[in-house]
């Protein structure tokens, strides 16, 4: 890990699954949809300089994830060469994810972040989230996380409380 003020930065890879935080307005089908990750414009917005790989895993809504689909998220973490990754995910199964991530035990820090309002609408949380997410993939020791609400959660000590919108400790 490096101290404050060391000039190598850690690599970060960001592994991108879709959810509220990249869908985007379909004026034609008039609905939220998915076209492309939204995180280049994002990380540019955001101003951050460490280096970055952006990896598209699947573009879905969590609410569709099969154990297929969690496998292949925990396949890409077990496979990146860094050691600290952010997972881009929907907030309706973020916490089921992370539970087969941590699971498995990865000796690198992941943490698991998304939107409550997609990015590409006033008012999104996406920017907050992912700036937060990636300070703390930096800053926690080797294990999985969740990154929401300026809290961070242990992967099996977290639920999203559907009825207010936020995320807490189990």
């Amino acid at each position: 890990m490096n101290a404050p003020g060391n000039s190598a930065p850690l690599a970060t890879r960001i592994i991108v699954t879709g959810g509220t935080f990249d869908k985007h307005y379909d004026a034609i089908k008039g609905e939220l949809t998915f076209k492309n990750s939204h995180l280049p414009q994002i990380l540019e917005q955001a101003r951050i300089t460490i280096p970055v790989e952006i990896v598209i895993n699947q573009l879905i809504d969590s609410l569709h994830m099969t154990d297929e689909h969690r496998q292949n998220v925990l396949a890409a973490c077990r496979h990146a060469p860094e050691e600290h990754i952010v997972v881009i995910h929907g907030t309706d199964t973020m916490a089921e994810t992370a539970r087969v991530v941590g699971a498995a035990g990865l000796a690198k820090t992941v943490v698991f972040t998304g939107a409550m309002i997609p990015y590409s609408v006033a008012g999104s949380d996406a920017l907050f989230n992912l700036g937060f997410a990636m300070a703390q993939a930096q800053a926690q020791p080797p294990g999985t996380y969740v990154a929401m609400n300026a809290r961070i959660f242990a992967w099996d000590a977290v639920k999203k409380n559907k009825g207010d919108g936020v995320f807490e400790a189990v």
